[in-house]
């Protein structure tokens, strides 16, 4: 079936809706700095963004973080080796691994190894875990980064990065907010049509953009991926040099959710603007496509649900 595309609400009214008020940021600030579970990084991750992010970084210094952690290692050759990535052969060693994909692709699967951790155990509400969550932010990663490599866009791996980091604040959420977040994607789920952040606001006093936001800064992710956490569902909100990658994660959210594809609460009912399609020079035949693809997107990286 096709998927339909519908213009948005006016951007008075989207501004209307999603200003940040002194409140919710305070709020927002408040939040990240009472949770311990995931105010921090694990120490590999940590090291391997700031070292890909140094522009004076080797692979060499890359593969030294990664070969003290047997089981992260592991982890990378087994999505390397998958059909997500398609290499002709097997990758045996990390090293081999950063020369075929480059060093970009490596730190990014290392974080997914990373942080699908964090994603353990908790019931959100509405009938989905924190699990679904990783799930459906896996589905959002590899759809974007498939639309980033069918546009040739340059940005494939950094929108496969953004895309599993898109739903942090709802994380953030979970460990502060837990019963008022079960009762939003309760509401959420009892009522389709109900914008999620707007019954977050209600419920919470604050969305998981800004408290996504608000972690990917202190988690010091490259400032794409902290705009991709604040504004996923506000694509055109932010300023013209992070817009395009924001808005790539929106499409690929949608598509996520309408494929079923884990926690969809968020953008079940989201729809995409023809304007933002013409922006991303996408057609809605192209996104139709991609749409039916999310599934096999998926199952390719089985690995990083597990």
């Amino acid at each position: 079936m096709a998927i339909v595309f519908t213009s948005s609400v006016c951007p008075k009214a989207i501004l209307m809706t999603t200003t940040t008020s002194p409140g919710s940021t305070e709020l927002a600030n408040k939040a990240i700095a009472s949770i311990t579970g995931i105010s921090t990084l694990p120490e590999v991750t940590n090291r391997i963004i700031a070292t890909v992010e140094d522009p004076k970084s080797s692979a060499a210094a890359l593969h030294k973080i990664i070969s003290h952690d047997p089981a992260l290692v592991t982890r990378i050759l087994k999505v390397v080796n998958s059909s997500f990535y398609g290499l002709p052969g097997q990758v045996s060693s990390v090293d081999r691994a950063i020369v075929m994909l480059g060093l970009n692709a490596v730190k990014n699967i290392a974080v997914a190894a990373s942080l699908g951790q964090l994603f353990r155990g908790a019931k959100l509400g509405g009938g989905y875990s924190a699990k679904d969550l990783w799930k459906h932010c896996v589905a959002v990663g590899v759809t974007a980064r498939e639309i980033a490599r069918q546009l040739k866009m340059q940005i494939a791996e950094e929108a496969f990065l953004a895309g599993l980091i898109h739903d942090i604040g709802l994380l953030v959420a979970l460990q502060v907010f837990p019963e008022k977040l079960r009762q939003v994607c309760d509401q959420a789920a009892a009522d389709p049509t109900a914008r999620f952040t707007d019954i977050e606001q209600q419920v919470m006093g604050v969305d998981h953009q800004q408290l996504g936001m608000v972690l990917a800064q202190k988690w010091q992710f490259p400032r794409p991926c902290q705009l991709v956490a604040g504004f996923h569902h506000e694509p055109g909100l932010p300023s013209e040099s992070g817009r395009q990658i924001v808005a790539l994660i929106h499409v690929a959210d949608v598509l996520a959710a309408r494929a079923g594809i884990g926690f969809v609460l968020t953008a079940q009912n989201s729809t995409i603007d023809p304007v933002l399609l013409s922006q991303l020079n996408l057609t809605v035949d192209q996104c139709d496509a991609i749409g039916k693809q999310v599934p096999a997107f998926v199952s390719s990286v089985a690995i990083l649900m597990d």
